[in-house]
């Protein structure tokens, strides 16, 4: 694939503010224009509308024309920009905030184009990136699923957390590269928690005592959109059917209680999930990007 070149971007760029929390009704407004491609800052922006910027753990910027909120830009442990089509040029005016601001975000996520774009802006003046994932398809599923669900697969418990745990720090340094235990305070620690008692993990359990042989979470949920994240198989468990039955377990949980609009994205090079997920039903409907900083 040829190095992304950014569009041009017109002078509004220099553009944009950080948003209070009068502004977060418009910013979710924003987002309901995108929700696939919104759904990760749609979440926290959705948390924010509960309990106020402040407490919901980042920044969010916005850029205006004409007086209106037409592209927004979540700021925290992710960098993750909504740029609805027609308001290209906030992608700068997002990139200066950026510059402007003490980096804390470990990564930039998104759809593909703004994703990049930004990037491009940044490049110059941050530290060379640990990966660019530039072409991660993303598929959604709004409908019932096309293969038979795993009808052992269901809601982990609490009392489950440590059984859960291991299965979600193996998916996680399988896929990223390192491990993000840190301990039992620690903020993976933590957010694993808070999913199971959201009710937005989910697992089959086998042997004695119960380890975890399929998992995934819904890792964002907002905008009648829930996305899927963290979906593992054990690994002397794989070639046996469990994601494909484990995830069209998962379609349905999630579509009869949560969301009519399952979505993930995944990397282009991962044939085996995809080949998966087509087989239950997914569709692509875009194209995520990763930044991994």
């Amino acid at each position: 694939m040829g190095r992304w070149r950014a569009p041009i971007l017109s002078g509004r760029s220099l553009g944009g503010r950080v948003l209070t929390d009068a502004d977060v009704s418009e910013a979710l407004r924003v987002c309901a224009q995108v929700p696939v491609d919104a759904v990760l800052a749609a979440a926290r922006v959705a948390t924010a509308a509960e309990v106020g910027l402040r407490r919901a753990g980042g920044t969010l910027w916005g850029f205006e024309r004409d007086g209106e909120l037409v592209a927004i830009c979540w700021s925290g442990a992710n960098l993750v920009p909504v740029v609805p089509p027609g308001a290209e040029e906030a992608i700068g005016a997002f990139a200066r905030l950026a510059r402007s601001a003490a980096r804390r975000s470990s990564s930039i996520v998104g759809e593909r184009s703004a994703v990049l774009a930004m990037w491009e802006q940044l490049e110059p003046h941050w530290p060379s990136p640990r990966e660019i994932r530039a072409d991660q398809p993303s598929l959604v599923l709004d409908s019932e699923p096309l293969a038979a669900a795993d009808p052992a697969v269901r809601r982990t418990h609490p009392e489950e957390y440590e059984a859960v745990l291991p299965a979600c720090i193996a998916m996680f340094t399988e896929e990223v590269g390192y491990s993000p235990a840190s301990g039992p305070t620690g903020p993976y620690e933590v957010r694993v928690r808070h999913l199971i008692e959201q009710g937005r993990s989910f697992a089959r359990f086998d042997g004695e005592p119960p380890a975890v042989t399929f998992k995934a979470e819904i890792g964002a949920l907002a905008c009648g959109v829930a996305q899927v994240q963290g979906v593992w198989v054990r690994p002397d468990r794989r070639g046996e059917g469990h994601a494909v039955a484990g995830m069209s377990a998962v379609v349905q949980h999630v579509r009869r209680t949560m969301a009519p609009t399952v979505s993930l994205y995944v990397n282009d090079f991962n044939r085996a999930a995809l080949a998966t997920y087509r087989r239950v039903g997914f569709r692509q409907v875009g194209t995520y990007a990763t930044v991994l900083l």
